[in-house]
């Protein structure tokens, strides 16, 4: 099964890898490519984020026609009652359908927060924090803000399995994402 995770960052295609793995028994051929969000460097809403997971997972289509699947994953941040929530979404395509999910949310800390509403993306402020470097290619805020007890791709790879539902139950209907 070929699959094209819209991302050259290894996290996201190890948990592309991860949650095709656990749901497909059968050899998985991951290519990793870089495509353009269509959206701000860092997503501040949730309609934003779903919408950069969606044009990522579009464009990887255009560019790979030949794989089975296209998978685009977008981290965003959204403002709710006064603190900064961190998510991402997933959107998963094939020939007949797409899928999709949203990981689950957790609160940045005020110290990463005040860097983030004055423009650094996420991975940036975490690195001023933190005394890191280039963190979103390896363990990322949750990994950081929980001492790795969960990784980034152990983060997103739930949320792989949950955007390939429609897959897993083809004889259900779904509300699916617009193939064209």
């Amino acid at each position: 099964m070929k699959i094209v995770v819209a991302s050259t960052n290894p996290v996201k295609i190890e948990a592309a890898r991860v949650g095709f793995s656990n749901v497909f028994d059968e050899p998985l051929e991951m290519i990793g490519i870089s495509t353009p969000s269509g959206v701000s460097d860092q997503p501040m809403t949730d309609d934003e984020t779903h919408l950069g997971a969606k044009n990522r997972a579009y464009r990887a289509r255009e560019l790979h026609p030949d794989a089975d699947y296209w998978v685009g994953l977008e981290g965003g941040i959204e403002e709710h009652r006064g603190s900064l929530h961190v998510f991402a979404w997933i959107v998963i395509l094939n020939r007949e359908r797409g899928g999709h999910a949203r990981t689950a949310t957790f609160v940045l800390p005020d110290e990463i927060a005040v860097y983030v509403k004055q423009g650094l993306e996420l991975g940036d402020a975490d690195d001023k924090v933190f005394g890191h470097t280039n963190s979103k290619q390896q363990n990322g805020s949750v990994g950081l803000l929980t001492n790795d007890r969960i990784t980034r791709a152990g983060y997103y790879s739930p949320a792989v399995v949950l955007a390939l539902i429609p897959f897993i139950n083809p004889q259900l209907s779904f509300r699916d994402i617009p193939l064209g």
